[in-house]
């Protein structure tokens, strides 16, 4: 007896078990029960066809409740914390303290992360020069960000929370420095499904040295469905786990064993209305689906000569600039949220040989990522970040050639989306040691972003363990 036949007896065994003694049986404590049983099932499907996940498609798109500048995004996510005093902060005056103490007033309250906090300061290791029309100030380090000054907007006053790796990760991308909550990318999949069909709603590239301090909870679903979860794409052979076929199974025999699997699963979500049923119903079809349409757009191959020379990259190479092409090739078919990880800046050490390493691995693929996409109409619509974790001390660390962990202040950039673009914002004192004008934290950071896909961050919200949870737990504001 094949595969088939036992899932098509299993089906009419399921059926056939709805009988009068299975009635008397199972229900013993009377048709009162039954009854509300029954209410309560068909309240639990109700709901569970209303609420933001759905019932049968679960990530069918919506419209957000505002006015949206943004329909997807792209998150070029740098674990590991890049240095903003050598890539977007100039601090001249801190190159003129390099070698002495730092001012006894700027370290008042200040905890380290591993130096003491009395180190002597580091000036600037690189040079910096303005760019373009709105004369952005950017280092040497990346020439080709600064061809698109004028698209891009700069952040100089972020700050946080957490300095250590994985603590500050987990809270960047999901508000809280506990594990469990909800990701930024499952937040705006809640919010607003996917355009895509063929592709997962929400796709994570790791293309760094190693993996993220945070791991998986950097793109989790916590305790949203777990529809909402990142899928993370390999690098090499099948983009996915087990995508192919075993041995001995084709298409119609697979088709045919979904489709008894699919009837199977819908009575029990018609009975029970659990909102992971309808996951389960829609992670099977997505990977049936993606047989298909993974290998085409993990094909780098149909990209012209210019494109991948614009990127840097080579097909069939796995590499940060691989990441961001496919990044614009999912937003093109639909998906919505695109993340990639690129654990390589803890620069406790040999700062300057590691940064050049990482702007070289780096910078042509971001810049051409935002021109790409501004040349193909997508820019207007695409929100694009990069950023860290937190920054780096202005403090030296590893002798004369290293900077330590530092929450207080840190840059990013943004780009399209509803972005201004030239802008730059905020300010850190003279040594980048603290944001002084214009501060953005994490959860200001959060409640803007939303806002810009076109939702209140104190209305989106979930109901868990008897409490409307949010992205922004009890903080944030939007940043104009």
């Amino acid at each position: 007896m094949n595969r088939l036949t036992h899932l098509e007896q299993a089906v009419s065994e399921a059926r056939s078990a709805r009988t009068r003694r299975w009635f008397f049986k199972e229900c013993g404590v009377g048709l009162g029960m039954a009854a509300l049983q029954g209410l309560l099932a068909d309240r639990a499907v109700a709901a569970a066809a209303s609420g933001p996940a759905g019932a049968t498609n679960p990530m069918a798109p919506r419209r957000p409740p505002l006015p949206a500048k943004a329909k997807r995004v792209i998150y070029l996510f740098q674990a590991g914390a890049p240095s903003h005093l050598e890539l977007l902060d100039h601090k001249p005056e801190l190159a003129k303290w390099d070698g002495k103490l730092p001012p006894a007033e700027l370290l008042k309250g200040y905890r380290a992360a591993f130096i003491n906090p009395n180190s002597t300061l580091l000036g600037p290791k690189f040079k910096f020069a303005r760019h373009g029309r709105s004369g952005a100030e950017i280092s040497e380090l990346m020439p080709h960000l600064a061809t698109v000054a004028d698209d891009i907007a700069i952040v100089k006053s972020m700050h946080t929370d957490a300095f250590n790796h994985a603590p500050a990760q987990i809270m960047m991308n999901t508000g809280s420095q506990q594990f469990g909550r909800p990701s930024f990318g499952a937040w705006t999949t809640y919010g607003l499904g996917s355009e895509s069909s063929d592709l997962p709603a929400y796709v994570v590239f790791s293309t760094g040295s190693k993996g993220t301090s945070g791991g998986a909870s950097n793109w989790g679903a916590g305790f949203l469905p777990s529809v909402h979860n990142g899928v993370l794409f390999r690098s090499g052979g099948d983009p996915v786990l087990y995508l192919s076929n075993p041995k001995g199974v084709d298409r119609v025999m697979q088709r045919d064993t979904l489709d008894a699997i699919r009837e199977l699963n819908r009575e029990r979500l018609g009975v029970v209305g659990d909102p992971e049923i309808a996951t389960r119903i829609s992670a099977f079809e997505m990977a049936y689906r993606m047989q298909s349409s993974a290998p085409e757009l993990m094909d780098l191959t149909r990209e012209s000569p210019k494109t991948l020379e614009m990127y840097g990259a080579t097909p069939g190479k796995t590499t940060y600039a691989s990441a961001c092409l496919l990044a614009r090739r999912m937003v093109e078919r639909g998906v919505r949220f695109v993340q990639v990880f690129h654990e390589a800046w803890d620069q406790h050490g040999n700062l300057v040989g590691d940064l050049k390493k990482n702007c070289a691995d780096t910078d042509r693929a971001n810049a051409a990522l935002v021109r790409d996409l501004k040349e193909r109409g997508l820019l207007d619509d695409t929100l694009v970040i990069w950023g860290g974790e937190f920054g780096r001390t202005p403090m030296v660390q590893g002798g004369n050639d290293g900077r330590d962990h530092h929450p207080n202040c840190f840059s990013m950039w943004f780009a399209g989306g509803g972005i201004r673009p030239g802008l730059t914002l905020g300010e850190s004192d003279d040594f980048g040691f603290n944001a002084t004008t214009d501060k953005v934290h994490v959860h200001d950071f959060h409640a803007t972003m939303l806002h810009l896909l076109g939702f209140n961050h104190e209305k989106l919200t979930y109901r868990f363990q008897g409490r409307d949870f949010r992205l922004t737990d009890v903080h944030g504001e939007v940043v104009s």
